[in-house]
């Protein structure tokens, strides 16, 4: 065999000898075609539905954050500049301030149950990010929608100074994946990361048609069913009412639907709209009307 191979070279060289270079264009060019001078690319290996589950929740918590930081942008800009004809800037300040802390809180929540992603430099980002998000919770906690009454721009300027905080750390999870074959093909995979993805897309049924019927209340117009935190009521006017220790003064707006207790004063427009009471109470906008609004109280 080793001698038929030193033929075979020696019998290569009289060719080039003879053809030139142009004999050894034409030896490349069949090397080229066959393959044999290429080396394929090794397929990155199938990430884990974990991982892909993973990703797509880090995916779905960046867009909620920056949907927020999107949102309290315009909030701010109405406040500063609120409609002749509409709620007062006060009235404004007050519904963002109240319902800006459920929102990040509920980002806080998603980060938690993220599980570790077994990526070294995946699990550093989240952790740094729910950090980032706990710590402006926490400073959310202190501001008061109240504050707006005596201080509406300032106070709404404040909370929208947080919330333009809530961004990625870097490396950001799109910077991750150039380096990881295994997050870049999870990221491929995960639909919370596909371009033009929006949470409602998760949403099982829509929401009520703020034309169309009210649904019905599990406990109708009987307040007292609320005593222990959990209620689901339609109020069609005013209404005072009691749940787990916190008494609540419900007014029904055609446009909004407005909170008072002791110390807080909140008002929400549109169903989906919730009002947090400390520690103690959460009330929710189930569907909202001209006829009245269907209100679904709860213990945190």
């Amino acid at each position: 065999m080793f001698k038929r191979t030193s033929v075979a070279v020696v019998a290569a060289g009289l060719v080039l000898a003879v053809g030139g270079c142009g004999g050894a264009g034409g030896a490349d060019e069949k090397a080229d075609v066959s393959g044999k001078g290429s080396a394929e690319p090794t397929p990155a290996r199938t990430p884990s539905e974990e991982l892909v589950t993973w990703v797509g929740g880090m995916c779905a918590a960046t867009r909620a954050l920056e949907d927020l930081r999107t949102d309290s942008a315009a909030d701010l800009k109405e406040i500063r500049n609120p409609d002749e004809v509409g709620p007062s800037a006060q009235l404004l300040a007050v519904g963002y301030i109240a319902r800006t802390p459920p929102a990040v809180d509920d980002v806080e929540s998603d980060l938690k149950e993220l599980d570790p992603s077994g990526v070294p430099a995946a699990d550093r980002l989240r952790d740094a990010l729910l950090k980032k998000v706990k710590g402006v919770a926490a400073e959310l906690d202190g501001v008061s929608p109240t504050a707006a009454m005596d201080d509406a721009e300032g106070s709404a300027a404040e909370v929208d100074r947080l919330v333009r905080s809530l961004t990625p750390p870097d490396p950001d999870l799109s910077a991750l994946t150039t380096k990881d074959p295994q997050l870049a093909a999870a990221h491929q995979r995960a639909e919370q990361c596909a371009p033009g993805w929006t949470p409602d897309e998760e949403t099982a049924s829509p929401a009520p048609d703020p034309t169309g019927p009210l649904p019905k209340a599990a406990d109708g117009k009987n307040f007292a069913a609320c005593s222990d935190g959990e209620c689901e009521v339609l109020v069609t006017s005013t209404a005072d009412i009691t749940a787990n220790d916190v008494n609540v003064h419900v007014s029904v707006g055609d446009d909004f639907v407005t909170f008072r207790t002791a110390g807080t004063l909140m008002q929400l427009g549109g169903a989906g709209g919730e009002a947090g009471f400390g520690d103690d109470l959460k009330a929710t906008v189930v569907a909202h009307n001209k006829d009245g609004a269907v209100l679904k109280f709860t213990t945190p």
